[in-house]
């Protein structure tokens, strides 16, 4: 296919955090090298490389010490760039992770005057997204954790987030708010162990919310990856159960420390299966990419990597398709009986009676194979190319 069809468009929904272009290269182990970039600036570039939205943290528009006039200044910045460009607000977020005051977390911290104001934070930074128009706001408690296991009372701390959420649903609810809450699982870095580490974990807290309809997940292939696990799977499931609000794609080369690398990059044949799940699935909102630029580049590197995270997708998508048109490939489904799985167990009218005396023939059940590294074989000639 020409290299031309991989040009994003605004229905291809694609969306960018403003932290991501934005991040100046900072490590631990060395200082930025690239300058502060203001969240008007990304608006403007983001929307010359084709994205459709942004999602921004309260602190990417405005400093966390500004006064309410700087605030205000920043914001309008931010709006008048939203105009000029015709890009939306998709999603919103609250940083409560970076100011000294949260060491310890937001909505977990054992202090309480850091859980009041972190709450607090967050529902102002509400107002912000509903008047600019997002529809999801994620919740990343990125120093929920702890490093030691006398330091949390982790039963306490599960008890806390569940009051936070049940106040900003509250919250919404009372102002009248379009917004539905996502939350972003991440087993560990920068605190050791992080509360709702995995999409499997986060799900099972929100049956515990009373307004858990507002809750959902936002999984990320990176952190579902860093505990060896498969993201197409995670992104199913919260599917099956009605709760995947939102994604963050990128790239992550396994168990080890949290990459950011552009999405397509890092684990490309799981990246294949993401695209294959999200279109199977129906998933309809936001393709949003929660990457870093590397340390390695400058201004220029910042854009070519933007730009690559909507090209993989639009590769993999059209890949993707093609394998699932491929006549070959439906023969193969039929022969690993794949589409027999979506048959009932219990035929209509049968109940487990019918089941319990079955006598199989195990030889010849035994004896069947079931053709998947055919079929796996066709999936990846069309990753490679081949095809």
């Amino acid at each position: 296919m020409s290299t031309e069809a991989y040009i994003p468009s605004i229905g291809d929904r694609f969306s960018f955090g403003i932290w991501t272009v934005g991040w100046q290269g900072v490590d631990v182990f060395g200082a930025a090298v690239r300058a502060p970039m203001p969240a008007e600036r990304a608006v403007r570039k983001l929307a010359e490389l084709g994205a459709y939205g942004v999602n921004f943290h309260d602190n990417d528009v405005f400093d966390f010490d500004s006064t309410e006039t700087q605030r205000e200044e920043r914001i309008a910045a931010f709006r008048a760039a939203l105009d000029e460009t015709g890009l939306v607000v998709t999603t919103a977020t609250t940083n409560l992770f970076s100011h000294p005051m949260f060491r310890d977390g937001g909505f977990t911290a054992n202090d309480r005057d850091v859980r009041r104001f972190a709450i607090s934070k967050v529902m102002r930074n509400l107002d912000l997204a509903a008047e600019l128009g997002a529809k999801i706001y994620v919740c990343w408690g990125g120093r929920d954790g702890a490093e030691s296991g006398a330091a949390k009372d982790v039963r306490a701390a599960l008890d806390r987030c569940k009051e936070a959420f049940d106040i900003l649903c509250g919250y919404v609810l009372d102002q009248g708010y379009d917004l539905r809450f996502a939350i972003e699982p991440k087993p560990n870095e920068p605190r050791g162990d992080i509360l709702l580490p995995t999409a499997g974990h986060a799900l099972a807290f929100i049956n515990s919310l009373e307004h858990s309809e507002l809750v959902g997940l936002n999984p990320e292939v990176g952190h579902e990856e860093m505990s060896g696990l498969n993201y197409a799977h995670a992104i199913t499931q919260a599917l099956w159960h009605g709760k995947l609000f939102h994604i963050d794609l990128n790239g992550q080369h396994g168990p080890r420390y949290d990459q950011d690398l552009r999405f397509g990059a890092g684990n490309a044949r799981g990246a294949f299966w993401v695209v294959d799940a999200l279109e199977a699935g129906g998933y309809a909102g936001p393709v949003h990419f929660d990457y870093k630029p590397p340390r390695t580049e400058d201004d220029d590197g910042v854009w070519a990597s933007a730009a690559a995270c909507m090209r993989n997708y639009l590769i993999l998508r059209d890949k993707v398709r093609a394998f699932r048109a491929d006549p070959e490939v439906a023969e193969a489904l039929r022969a690993a009986r794949v589409g027999e799985l979506a048959l009932p167990t219990l035929a209509d009218g049968e109940s487990w009676r019918d089941l319990r005396g079955i006598v199989p023939d195990a030889a010849a059940m035994g004896e069947r194979g079931m053709g998947f590294e055919r079929l796996d074989q066709l999936a990846l000639e069309y990753l490679y190319g081949v095809r």
